[in-house]
């Protein structure tokens, strides 16, 4: 089990997503390698700004906003990987597996902030 905390998870995914989208752009895909840079990097960015969060809603929302974003990545990876775009990448079965945890942790996250009033 991964014992890093979510932001740092957040990150090292992000660092491996623009790996990704070296990778694709390689392979001469741009667009849907773009799309995945944009949402891949994006849950990172909303967690970091979690931390400067201004109230329990300002949590709330933008931690939802990292999720979803978390939800968007694991769609673009599946269609590159089920499109054969992922073949020969290395690190797909990890992306796959951390982009899931990811989203299950900040998934999480959110409910329990939602149900405990933290």
């Amino acid at each position: 089990m991964n014992n890093k905390k979510i932001d740092e998870r957040t990150f090292d995914f992000a660092l491996e997503i623009i790996e990704l989208y070296k990778f694709l752009n390689s392979k001469n895909e741009y667009i849907l390698s773009k799309q995945l840079l944009r949402c891949g990097t994006s849950v990172g960015a909303n967690v970091e700004e979690v931390q400067a969060a201004q109230s329990r809603k300002d949590f709330i929302s933008k931690m939802s906003i990292a999720s979803k974003e978390a939800r968007e990545s694991k769609y673009w990876i599946r269609l590159l990987d089920k499109s054969n775009y992922l073949d020969g990448f290395e690190q797909k079965d990890y992306l796959m597996s951390e982009v899931t945890a990811i989203t299950n942790i900040i998934t999480k996250i959110v409910k329990s902030t939602k149900e405990n009033g933290i």
